[in-house]
């Protein structure tokens, strides 16, 4: 009995068997992420190559006309793409502007005690159900845009846009403020020491040292922007329309998405597989974009010894 207790306890008490079950359950979480992601990768891969045995990949991707669901049909994904990509442009000019003033303003220049309060109501935003900004959008946020605008119609990108920059303003925010305050003070110090203002440190210094991350936020903000679904859905429109003038109804490629997920096609048809081309097509959109962000990282990053 005494030698069963040794051995259990050498099994799983022993520091290098704790190592190797460390390890392994690494291993198998790691595993299953990578699993999970060919996966999906594979689906979309299947599903897509059954579309594009009937419809030309040049047609679809250059294509200025979507109309999938109407007589004659028509797979051109551009007026799409376009929808996407104005809502995204618009919601990352809103979050740059105000996540990363925030992120700078809390780690140089705001007192510890106004950093504990301000921080937190900046994190609620991201804990908002995006059915709520989309509603927020059409409710509040249009009215204003017709009152400034008054031939603008009541589903639009610049209100979708708008919103979802003030979605994606907590992601940028924090993640570029935990890089900003990640920069060693020596750094700052000399710059003071050199006779710079706090300003110059903040910009010329501190914000270029940071820029690894700050690129990383951002990324991964665009990323959450392109594949947002709820605000687009509700506030944008459902109009494909080949066109990047941000007062007009569009139709971002996540909508569609949605559109014909409630059961517009059926089953296996050509129509119902134009959701695996499109999300084919976000898929590559994003890890470009991801691949690109990670580059541009690796470029500016910079190594600073304390």
């Amino acid at each position: 009995m005494q030698r069963l207790v040794e051995l259990v306890n050498f099994l799983f008490f022993s520091k290098r068997t704790q190592e190797k079950s460390a390890i392994w359950t690494l291993r198998v979480l790691s595993s299953i992420s990578i699993f999970t992601t060919i996966s999906i990768l594979v689906t979309l891969i299947y599903q897509s190559a059954i579309f594009f045995n009937e419809v030309p990949i040049w047609d679809f991707l250059l294509g200025t006309k979507w109309t999938p669901l109407f007589k004659p049909q028509s797979f051109g994904v551009l007026p799409l793409v376009a929808g996407t990509l104005i809502v995204t442009v618009i919601a990352s000019f809103v979050a740059l502007i105000f996540g990363l003033s925030s992120a700078i303003f809390l780690s140089e220049y705001a007192p510890e005690n106004v950093r504990r309060v301000i921080k937190p109501i900046l994190e609620i935003l991201a804990g908002i159900p995006t059915v709520v900004y989309g509603y927020f959008a059409l409710t509040v946020i249009t009215p204003v845009i017709m009152n400034i605008f008054p031939d603008v119609i009541i589903f639009n990108a610049l209100s979708a846009g708008l919103v979802m920059g003030i979605m994606i303003t907590p992601m940028v925010s924090t993640i570029s403020e935990d890089a900003l305050i990640s920069v060693p003070q020596s750094l700052r110090d000399a710059a003071f020491a050199l006779g710079a203002r706090k300003y110059q440190v903040s910009f010329k210094v501190v914000f270029p040292a940071a820029l690894s991350g700050i690129t990383a936020s951002i990324i991964l903000g665009l990323s959450r922007a392109i594949g947002e679904t709820m605000i687009v859905t509700i506030a944008a429109g459902a109009t494909p329309r080949f066109t990047f003038n941000p007062l007009e109804s569009v139709q971002a490629m996540t909508a569609y998405i949605v559109q014909l997920s409630l059961g517009e096609a059926p089953h296996g048809s050509l129509e119902y597989n134009t959701i695996f081309s499109v999300g084919l097509l976000l898929f590559f959109m994003t890890l470009l974009m991801n691949i690109f962000g990670r580059w541009i990282a690796t470029k500016f990053t910079q190594n600073y010894t304390i």
